[in-house]
């Protein structure tokens, strides 16, 4: 972790307080997690995505920010985000945002479907790369006994050479083993097009196979 936080810089409305080793940063998305932005690493040379959360505001938003950092830290795998780094606040005074410095993907498979129009932008050697990337990245996340709970074609990152990374873990929970036969959890996971008939029917006993679903 670093604690270098003397660079602000106002992007659509909102402050980044970031070191000022980080420079040209510009926005990519934003939505109830934050804002994303890109920027250059001048001590690394090259670019990073900087993920701004804002978890302080509630209970709630603390527990999903820890257990979504303790998730990134203990998973290490090429269809997987990874945190690169996590930049602090310097005091208890400045105790509001956490940013969190990511690998930088090109796009999402949402944007790619979107941004079609209607032409065949993706192949069907496309389709099963992709299918072939995010089976294997769920595969891993499972056999580390966690459930994402969120997947979709938004928190699925591209790079141009078609590499895929599963992001936003912010609703991923791990699943101790002696309970994943029994154990209760949350309703309320998953957007609702992707969201498996078990927790649609509001059953809270659900395991792994409501990240399968999500993948069909």
């Amino acid at each position: 972790m670093t604690s270098n936080t003397n660079n602000i810089i106002q992007i659509r409305g909102q402050d980044f307080a970031v070191s000022n080793r980080f420079v040209n940063l510009k926005y990519l998305a934003s939505g109830a997690y934050g804002m994303v932005v890109s920027a250059f690493d001048t001590q690394k040379l090259t670019n990073v995505a900087i993920k701004k959360i804002s978890p302080f505001l509630s209970k709630i938003n603390c527990q999903r920010t820890l257990r979504e950092i303790r998730i990134l830290q203990r998973l290490k795998h090429e269809n997987i985000i990874n945190i690169i780094e996590i930049l602090k606040p310097t005091s208890l005074e400045q105790m509001k945002d956490i940013y969190l410095i990511e690998t930088l993907m090109d796009t999402d498979l949402s944007q790619l479907i979107t941004n079609q129009n209607g032409s065949k932008i993706l192949s069907d050697d496309h389709i099963l790369y992709f299918t072939y990337q995010l089976l294997r990245g769920v595969k891993y996340i499972h056999s580390a006994n966690v459930l994402h709970r969120d997947l979709k074609p938004s928190n699925l990152l591209l790079n141009r050479s078609c590499d895929l990374k599963i992001c936003d873990f912010g609703l991923a929970r791990t699943v101790d083993d002696k309970a994943r036969d029994d154990g209760l959890l949350t309703e309320y996971v998953a957007t609702r097009w992707y969201r498996a008939p078990e927790i649609m029917v509001s059953q809270r006993c659900y395991h792994k196979s409501i990240d399968l679903w999500s993948c069909g």
